[in-house]
């Protein structure tokens, strides 16, 4: 834990991710990803300088899995956690039968969550992307579209008045799944019929083999991100570097998380 809470709390600090007061939702899917980042919050939220609170939300996708090891870990953090029935999959496998039903999903799930959250009065959702998860998306949005573009730490939706946050974009995916792992978290497994058949899983499948012959090239693309002006991803901070007070300056802070 204590690493994933260092990999977590510089990006919290290097975005401005937490603010005093703030009512946190975590976008809880079941998997490693998203338990180990309800982990690390909960945890974070026991020493951070800004007090915040947090609650927890699962879509229930309509598929059968069983939430209740994930109930009981939100109760053993004392985190409100609210199971959302919906109908996704049947409707994007048996009304629309979608080929590529990634991106419908995605759509369908962030509408609801979006609605959930304020509903509950928070308007600060947390979503368990990392590491990886940046790169891989900057990969499939070069290839595919021509764009240097990936999601940002954090991104702020004015028409629904909704920040989203990645507190793990700086966390390894091996590095969470050896604390999934040694936490024994309630993993619950995906039972989506396209899980491991996306565009998504062939791209990672691709930049694990680029890892391999050519160590570090997903630390080397991230930084490229940050050092690029990519948007979403330069920082800005004050008095910094000799700044003076009043001044602003784009602080480029390259990431290694071997």
């Amino acid at each position: 834990m204590r690493r994933i809470l260092s990999y977590l709390r510089r990006a919290a600090d290097d975005y401005a991710m937490i603010g005093d007061g703030d009512r946190i939702c975590v976008g809880l899917s079941g998997g490693k990803d998203s338990l180990t980042l309800l982990c690390a919050l909960a945890r974070l939220r026991l020493f951070y300088p800004h007090k915040f609170e947090l609650c927890a939300v699962t879509l229930d996708m309509g598929l059968g899995a069983d939430w209740s090891g994930v109930a009981q870990l939100c109760a053993d953090f004392g985190i409100e956690y609210t199971v959302v029935p919906t109908d996704i999959a049947e409707i994007v496998f048996d009304i629309r039968k979608e080929k590529n039903p990634c991106s419908l999903c995605a759509n369908l799930r962030r509408g609801i969550l979006h609605d959930i959250a304020i509903k509950m009065g928070f308007r600060k959702i947390a979503l368990g992307h990392h590491h990886d998860d940046v790169v891989e998306t900057f990969m499939m949005n070069l290839m595919h579209e021509g764009r240097l573009a990936a999601f940002a730490p954090v991104t702020y939706l004015d028409r629904r008045d909704v920040t989203l946050i990645r507190p793990m974009v700086y966390a390894p995916e091996k590095e969470i799944s050896r604390f999934a792992a040694a936490a024994a978290l309630p993993v619950v497994h995906n039972p989506c019929p396209a899980n491991g058949h996306t565009e998504r899983q062939r791209v990672k499948d691709m930049l694990a083999d680029w890892e391999r012959s050519n160590r570090g090239v997903k630390h080397r693309i991230f930084n490229a991100l940050q050092k690029g002006n990519v948007s979403g991803f330069t920082m800005e901070t004050k008095e910094r570097d000799g700044a003076s007070a009043g001044d602003t300056q784009r602080v480029q802070a390259p990431f290694d998380p071997m």
